[in-house]
């Protein structure tokens, strides 16, 4: 593995007003000593836009302390001559591509813009990062890019690892994160790019994502409306909360898979693909109690509220799957992290944000 300094260096990241992409941002205008980060997203409105122009504001307000040049780039990642501009302009060391559609129920109805977003959007991100070396520069040093869980379908195989056959997803969303990893494969043999792929366990935390059951939950308790709960709540899920994730792309970013040549003289591709997940997977029942329990310990809802009255459990949805859980050993061998952060602590903090947020 070769390690990268991040410092005084130029970082492209996409999507970076969504919910993982604008803590990453935030910890890099931390923690780094000199340099810039480049932030691209489109602000479409899959979710309530003004979260993201909060989020991107918390950057801005941020960038102002910091000793990191900052740029905010509005456009979609499917405008090949946009990302080539970006590119030619810029010429970032490192790529982390996090901009993406998401969500397993939304590619149902919407197909196309998966296929425009995660397939022909990474697509163009693929070909700048190869172009970045033409003419003999140094380019693209590595390129960090986000997967899912969700590539795992139906595997009863637990817990997931990256060892796994990962060939019947369940989901279009699923196929566009598993074809996005053949991608990238495919480019990092034929054009030597160091390339690390990510799936993430069910992200989580404050400013998330309000389609996210955590969070959509809470706002149908507090307008008083009922929740479903999928498969009679016997689901498990890998929750983990965003400090987690970051620290964990963080610490990935500075580790770039070697260049090495086969017995053929030819490139191996230098390529990673790592779990990000908490290890310890939650019953779904479990996690809506401790959800009731923040929300009443923040007084979003009244110490008497009803829950029972406002459950109402379901049978499962398409696309869905009855359980995620990340084997993330290679992840603690490779980089010393494992995420740590229980549900408790983190949906505490979830609903003190919220309270602060939409009080």
């Amino acid at each position: 593995m070769k390690n990268i300094d991040l410092n005084n260096k130029t970082i492209l990241v996409t999507g970076s007003p969504g919910f993982i992409g604008s803590n990453l941002v935030l910890r890099l205008l931390k923690e780094m000593t000199g340099g810039t980060v480049i932030s691209f997203d489109s602000l479409n409105d899959y979710y309530d836009p003004e979260l993201k122009k909060y989020r991107l504001g918390l950057i801005e307000q941020a960038a102002v302390n910091s000793k990191v040049g900052h740029v905010f780039i509005h456009g979609n990642l499917a405008d090949k001559a946009l990302v080539q501009e970006v590119f030619d302009t810029y010429k970032p060391a490192v790529v982390v591509n996090l901009a993406a559609q998401p969500g397993v129920r939304y590619s149902i109805d919407h197909p196309d813009v998966y296929i425009e977003s995660n397939i022909l959007g990474f697509f163009n991100i693929l070909e700048q990062c190869r172009h970045s070396y033409d003419d003999g520069n140094p380019g693209v040093e590595h390129l960090v890019y986000a997967s899912s869980s969700s590539v795992y379908g139906g595997n009863t195989k637990i817990p997931f690892s990256t060892e796994d056959m990962v060939d019947h997803p369940v989901s279009l969303y699923a196929a566009t994160k598993k074809s996005d990893e053949l991608l990238a494969h495919a480019y990092a043999k034929l054009y030597n790019i160091p390339s690390t792929g990510l799936r993430f366990f069910t992200v989580y935390g404050p400013a998330g994502r309000p389609d996210m059951f955590y969070y959509s939950a809470t706002q149908k308790l507090v307008r008083g409306e009922t929740i479903q709960i999928f498969n009679y709540g016997n689901c498990k899920r890998d929750f983990t909360y965003i400090d987690d994730i970051v620290e964990g792309v963080y610490r990935v970013m500075q580790g770039a898979p070697e260049r090495k040549n086969g017995e053929d003289g030819l490139p191996l591709p230098p390529y990673h693909l790592y779990n990000i997940g908490g290890g310890t997977p939650e019953n779904l029942m479990d996690f809506v109690s401790t959800l009731q329990e923040a929300l009443v310990e923040y007084g979003i809802l009244p110490q008497d509220y009803d829950f029972e009255a406002h459950r109402k459990l379901v049978a499962m949805q398409p696309g869905d799957v009855p359980i995620t859980y990340a084997d993330s050993t290679a992840l603690e061998r490779d980089f010393g992290f494992r995420p740590q952060i229980d549900i408790r602590t983190g949906l505490r903090k979830f609903a003190q944000w919220y309270k602060e947020y939409y009080r």
